[in-house]
């Protein structure tokens, strides 16, 4: 009875909408023509692999993850070796500044960060380029421009991953360090030969949040826009299918395919780290 709500809330607003969502990938449902929806099969995923922008954005969303998730855990990592050291100066302190970016919306960094690099306005060209001779973004939301201030904003949300590489760092036995210590191993040998295989759990828990939450990409890469498949993540054409053509079967059908292709990508991933996640129990 007491999780009855819970219950009632992911039948009804989650599993039920995605079965729904299954069902009308499997007709030509349009949001301004309803009643004229017929089953139409497979036409649909059939249509995607002839549909030119899909391999494009699905290209540019598995890029943005190749170059977003990588820097994250490295950060993620870095920070949390950092605040695990005894000797560090007010530590509960200093986490907790290093993860309150974390709890920002999404929406407010992207802003801040629109603001911060304007062309016009921003106090990047005005305080710090211009001063120093050097040139700032004249178009932002060129490629290349949208790339870079991805790709940096996003280094504000490893609160989490830094605090699970810290509990990782923090439960590792400190006798394995000081036999290390003792048999000559330097700082550097100690951690990617000793440390980083313990942790590998920590990391391979982080690839794979980090995997879901970049691929669920961000709409507002292109708001305002026409969509045109410049540096846009998959949902993006999704979200361009769905409220520009009112195509809703057709926006379902790409959700699915690409759920598909998440679902394989973790699939390899959890296949391929029996071969380099340690896991101590494996041993007993």
């Amino acid at each position: 009875m007491l999780i009855s709500p819970w219950i009632i809330g992911l039948l009804l607003f989650k599993l039920l909408p995605i079965l729904a969502s299954l069902g009308i990938s499997f007709t030509n449902f349009q949001l301004l023509t309803p009643e004229q929806t017929r089953f139409t099969g497979l036409e649909n995923y059939i249509r995607l692999f002839h549909d030119d922008a899909v391999g494009y954005v699905l290209f540019e969303t598995i890029a943005l993850g190749i170059s977003t998730i990588p820097l994250q855990l490295a950060a993620s990592i870095f920070l949390a070796s950092l605040l695990s050291n005894p000797r560090l100066k007010a530590g509960n302190m200093m986490r907790t500044l290093f993860f309150l970016p974390s709890i920002i919306p999404g929406v407010a960094i992207f802003f801040m960060w629109i603001g911060f690099v304007d062309p016009a306005t921003g106090w990047l060209n005005k305080l710090i380029l211009g001063p120093l001779g050097l040139n700032g973004f004249n178009n932002l939301y060129s490629d290349g421009a949208i790339a870079l201030l991805f790709s940096i904003s996003s280094l504000w949300s490893v609160g989490p991953g830094m605090l699970i590489m810290l509990g990782a760092l923090q439960g590792l036995p400190p006798e394995i360090q000081e036999a290390a210590r003792v048999d000559g191993a330097g700082p550097l040998v100690r951690f990617f030969y000793i440390t980083l295989p313990l942790i590998s759990p920590a990391i391979f828990f982080a690839i794979v949040i980090n995997m879901i939450a970049i691929f669920g990409g961000v709409i507002l890469l292109d708001r305002g826009n026409v969509f045109s498949g410049s540096f846009s993540p998959y949902d993006g054409y999704v979200t361009f299918i769905l409220f520009e053509r009112y195509d809703l079967g057709y926006a379902a059908s790409l959700a699915w395919f690409f759920f598909i292709i998440v679902m394989i990508v973790v699939y390899a991933l959890f296949t391929s780290a029996r071969r380099w996640v340690y896991y101590p129990d494996r041993d007993a």
